[in-house]
């Protein structure tokens, strides 16, 4: 396999452990309509396909978006009300796994040509936000959330676009344009592995993360149980 030159990022699950602060906040959206709470683990099993179908699935509905199952004022509601709350307390539990910090000062040290990016389905504002307060957002050249452009993954819009603009960079360093296989997407569910090959990229799966059996089942070209792990299964 070729050095990569490209890294695109998954956030929750693969960054970061936000788990708990987005389980609580489904919490207190259900308990602001009046509804009893949900276990944690079912809450996390519902995460990565961005914060309105967490909310729709939190309020028992597995259809897609555009199902009518729910009242749509219920539904905005409860996305309105879910989203304030999240942006208050989005920082009271999460934390970088451990092993990401380093394993990002690695490969920008001894890679340095290397470009890093963040491609994520929650919304841009807050992912901003929590890179910036743990320390993150130093190693990323761009950071796309879920209503950064009109689709979300597994679509491949959000990772076409990094790889564009990419492109443009190594451009500007007088480097040749990328090769499908120098791109790699990392992330911790199945939507990560998917966009990744929709574009042609590798794709490498963190097991410790949300949704390790779908993860499992999605079969990524690699797999670590560790963020440390990151630089041995990414040939660098």
């Amino acid at each position: 396999m070729p050095v990569p030159r490209l890294l695109v990022f998954d956030l929750d699950g693969t960054l970061i452990n936000s788990s708990l602060d987005l389980c609580n906040s489904v919490n207190a959206m259900l308990e602001h309509l009046g509804k009893p709470p949900l276990p944690n683990a079912v809450i996390a099993s519902y995460i990565g396909d961005g914060a309105a179908m967490l909310v729709r699935r939190a309020l028992g509905d597995p259809g897609d978006l555009d199902a009518s199952i729910h009242d749509e004022s219920v539904l905005r509601e409860a996305l309105d009300f879910f989203i304030r709350y999240y942006r208050v307390h989005k920082l009271d539990n999460t934390l970088v796994y451990e092993g990401v910090l380093a394993s990002l000062e690695h490969i920008r040290s001894r890679y340095p040509h290397i470009l890093m990016a963040v491609l994520t389905n929650k919304p841009v504002g807050p992912s901003l936000d929590i890179c910036t307060q743990l320390g993150l957002a130093p190693f990323f050249f761009q950071n796309y959330g879920g209503d950064s452009f009109p689709t979300k993954k597994p679509d491949p819009q959000g990772l076409l676009t990094l790889i564009a603009e990419a492109n443009a960079i190594f451009a500007e360093r007088s480097e040749r344009p990328l090769q499908a296989d120098e791109v790699v997407m990392i992330g911790d569910t199945d939507v990560d592995v998917l966009t990744g090959r929709g574009c042609g990229a590798r794709t490498l799966g963190c097991a410790f993360g949300l949704s390790p059996h779908a993860l499992a089942g999605a079969q990524p070209d690699a797999l670590v149980d560790h963020a440390s792990e990151w630089p041995a299964a990414l040939g660098l």
